[in-house]
């Protein structure tokens, strides 16, 4: 029997489903033991099931290959083999906050990739360097679901990762006003080239529902737990534009910001590249050594060159420079699948085993 804590992926044959189980290869503390989906793939292989759509830039992991894809909605049956799971489902919200109550429910952990419970006022919206406290409302959200082990967390939008680990790490300047542009990666819409080739050489001046997130979200990051449920913060107020651009993988965010206090450029970049959370003290498996690393050259972050940093869960800022309007200017870049969606919630799952949030069942 292996050590290792079983691990279900529902909405295993998607893209960020497919980016979990790239992720979980030979992982030392998880191991993928149950692959879920629609019930249209549900009873082939794995590998039947995902065919020639199969998006990783590596090989398919042998170990899932035979695996027999089970029934997403067969929620006992899933949860009986496994003692957690990370959800990718492509499902409405209202299914996906269902779905993964009843997941819950039958005492199984949910790290969600999902936006859907991103705002449940006892769900935890996570990225552990930034706020790993939040963890805490779970206790809250188990006496409201009735569980003793079963709970939902999440991580937030890929969008924010370029620029929201920046500004936590400033938070002491006190920014109070941001402006962020964000480019977006096709691969943020779980499409490649091939699928979307009317991408290639065009950009896309809006994503559905994007601003919203890429506006609250960090507030809520930001936020505490007041009387079991999480309340956002009020500043910085942050006004966002978000582009489709064509490129594969990486989001780049060009940001300005107003700071009360005043700082230098080099104190800046000294808290930035200095900046370290719950992953890096805790050692765990897929945290970044360095989590912001900072370019002088005025031609980076690139993210040909740069969108693969600390195997894609490190955030690359570069042009860092005072503005006429605002204080501060610069550029940030991150891996929207790896940081932005499936790595980021397998850091939030490490995070969860190594606090005792998460065991074997």
């Amino acid at each position: 029997m292996s050590e290792k804590l079983r691990v279900g992926i529902l909405g295993a044959t998607g893209m960020v489903g497919q980016r979990f189980i790239s992720l979980l290869e030979d992982h030392p503390w998880f191991e993928v033991v149950t692959v879920a989906a629609s019930a249209r793939s549900a009873g082939r292989t794995y590998e039947e099931a995902v065919g020639g759509r199969w998006k990783m830039d590596t090989p398919m992991p042998e170990a899932v290959k035979k695996l027999e894809v089970m029934n997403v909605s067969e929620v006992e049956k899933v949860a009986s083999t496994v003692d957690f799971v990370f959800s990718a489902v492509d499902m409405s919200k209202e299914e996906i906050k269902a779905i993964e109550e009843a997941y819950a429910k039958t005492e199984t952990p949910v790290v969600s990739n999902n936006s859907a419970h991103r705002w449940t006022p006892d769900v935890p919206m996570v990225v552990p360097e930034i706020n790993p406290e939040h963890f805490d409302v779970i206790e809250f959200q188990k006496k409201r679901l009735g569980t003793t082990k079963g709970f939902i967390a999440v991580k937030p939008n890929c969008s924010i990762q370029s620029y929201a680990p920046v500004l936590t790490a400033w938070r002491e300047f006190e920014p109070y006003e941001v402006v962020a542009t964000t480019y977006q990666a096709i691969s943020g819409a779980g499409k490649t080239f091939k699928d979307w080739p009317e991408m290639q050489g065009n950009v896309i001046p809006f994503i559905g529902g994007e601003e919203e997130k890429s506006e609250q979200e960090p507030l809520r990051l930001w936020g505490e737990i007041k009387d079991g449920v999480i309340e956002k913060a009020a500043e910085p107020v942050i006004t966002t534009q978000c582009v489709r651009v064509p490129v594969l993988n990486g989001h780049t965010a060009a940001v300005f910001v107003k700071f009360r206090k005043n700082p230098t450029k080099e104190q800046l970049i000294e808290k930035m590249v200095n900046f370290k959370g719950a992953p890096q003290e805790l050692d765990l498996p897929s945290a970044p050594k360095q989590f912001i690393r900072y370019m002088e050259e005025d031609n980076r972050p690139q993210v040909t060159l740069d969108v693969d940093y600390e195997n894609g869960m490190g955030v690359t800022v570069g042009r860092l420079r005072e503005d006429s309007i605002y204080d501060y200017k610069f550029i940030g870049l991150s891996h929207n699948t790896v940081r932005g969606a499936a790595g980021g919630a397998v850091l939030c799952a490490e995070t969860l085993k190594a606090k005792g949030f998460i065991t074997k069942k």
